[in-house]
């Protein structure tokens, strides 16, 4: 019995000193460089930045200062009001038949519920388009819940279709009379962190208490609606939108030996939702553009001047952002390419370009500059990014889009888990590889590169 207990003793300290070992070996991996210190200093420093919050304020003062520090000129804040939103105080509950609690964000541009909160019927729609067929008047004094089905993708083309639920279904929840909805969240985690984002509601519709569940709480609800069984939620979302919100741009360039010819334009996002801290959404992109362009001129300065857009309220940006912003402020000015980093940080696996087929052979060195890193070229049209839209839309500028692997980005995408952890250094350095190489190519090149009109498209 002694040698038993003095083996089970001796067990259970070895296994208790395992234990505490363990959260020096799960300690995140810490990277170095440009990009890895701007993205670890604003999730620090600053953390969470709505757009028109004090935090986004203070995060401009901190880019201003970061880029004058790392030898940027011409760096300044280009403040402009919108429409912004501030969170409340929200929680939610199925009543009946079963009583559960729910997981749940509200949806930014959300008026917030009655201060005792909405109890209703909740009526199950298994997609948009079942919302959208359902008879007008329907859903009056209820509460809508519409379930979807998005998956995975590496290019995050789920998105688009998936992230209409959330983009468009209050409006259309509201023009069948509905008093509230509650949306599965446009994410692909399995985690209890429901995503939030922002909503549009259509001019002359009344604008609703709007909601997204975690996807086990989405699960949940559409098992109980499968047993037939009416429902009904307790619903209490604060939040509310307010005018006039300050928020701002900051710009900030390298100067190119030609003054003479058209810049190239990089740019991210300054703001962040405000459940975590906005390490992958943007201030990843952030790093990586500013990173990428300070290598691209370590042997000297590149021939075209290289303007870095770190860029205010693109989250909630349908009223206003910073894109807009720009091209109201710098429109006039010649522009030969836009491109942006918006989708978080894990690697660069594709190419997709547009210019006039006059570049033709400039993209072509794009392209070889990209093979020895393994990023190939794709067909398709690119996107550009929310920040650089207006300014591409204005001039008709050529775009290149450097994909990242977005198999995991909408597991993080505007949840609580957006957090410095999440960033892989190594993946992140191999983004401002592939910036470098790009730039290095495109900003040194003396050749004319072509406005491509919308109907033109090109390589």
């Amino acid at each position: 019995m002694l040698r038993k207990t003095f083996c089970a003793a001796l067990l259970a300290a070895t296994t208790f000193a395992s234990f505490n070992a363990a959260p020096a070996s799960a300690t995140p991996t810490q990277g170095s460089g440009v990009a890895w210190d701007i993205v670890e200093g604003l999730t620090t420093e600053i953390g969470p930045r709505l757009a028109g919050s004090e935090a986004e304020a203070r995060a401009r003062d901190w880019a201003q200062a970061r880029l004058q520090a790392l030898g940027f000129s011409d760096v300044s804040v280009e403040e402009f009001k919108t429409l912004a939103w501030q969170r409340g105080e929200e929680h939610a509950r199925l009543t009946a038949p079963y009583r559960q609690p729910l997981a749940i964000t509200a949806l930014g541009f959300s008026v917030p519920t009655p201060a005792q909160g909405l109890k209703g019927e909740l009526v199950y729609f298994p997609t948009l388009a079942a919302l959208e067929a359902a008879p007008e008047g329907s859903l009056k004094g209820k509460i809508a819940f519409v379930d979807h089905a998005m998956r995975p993708t590496q290019d995050g083309s789920g998105y688009g279709p998936y992230g209409d639920v959330r983009r468009k279904g209050p409006t259309i929840a509201s023009q069948k009379g509905a008093a509230g909805i509650v949306i599965r969240s446009a994410g692909t985690d399995s985690h209890r962190n429901p995503h939030t984002g922002a909503t549009v509601f259509a001019k002359d519709v009344k604008p609703i208490p709007a909601g997204a569940v975690s996807n086990p709480d989405a699960d949940l609800i559409a098992r109980i609606a499968s047993r037939g069984k009416p429902m009904s939620i307790d619903l209490k979302l604060m939040g509310k939108p307010f005018p006039d919100a300050p928020s701002g741009n900051v710009v900030a360039q390298l100067p190119g030996r030609d003054p003479s010819l058209p810049i190239i334009l990089l740019a991210c996002h300054l703001d962040s939702w405000d459940l975590g801290t906005g390490a992958i959404d943007d201030a990843s992109g952030c790093g990586i553009i500013t990173a990428a362009a300070l290598a691209a001129q370590k042997d000297g300065q590149t021939l075209r001047t290289i303007r870095v857009l770190w860029s205010g309220n693109e989250e909630m940006g349908i009223t206003g952002g910073g894109g807009d912003h720009y091209v109201k402020v710098h429109g006039s000015e010649p522009h030969a390419v836009a491109m942006e980093s918006d989708f978080g940080a894990d690697k660069v696996w594709q190419l997709k370009t547009t210019f006039a087929q006059a570049n033709a052979e400039l993209v072509d060195k794009v392209k070889a500059a990209l093979w020895p890193l393994g990023i190939v070229p794709h067909d398709g049209p690119t996107e550009g990014g929310a920040d650089v839209a207006p300014i591409i839309a204005h001039q008709n500028l050529a775009v290149i889009d450097l994909g990242q692997d977005g198999m995991h980005y909408f597991d993080l995408h505007h949840t609580p888990d957006d957090t410095l952890d999440k960033v892989d250094p190594i993946a992140l350095q191999q983004n401002v590889d592939a910036w470098t190489a790009v730039l290095k190519v495109i900003a040194n090149t003396p050749e004319p590169i072509a406005s491509v009109p919308a109907a033109e498209g090109g390589e």
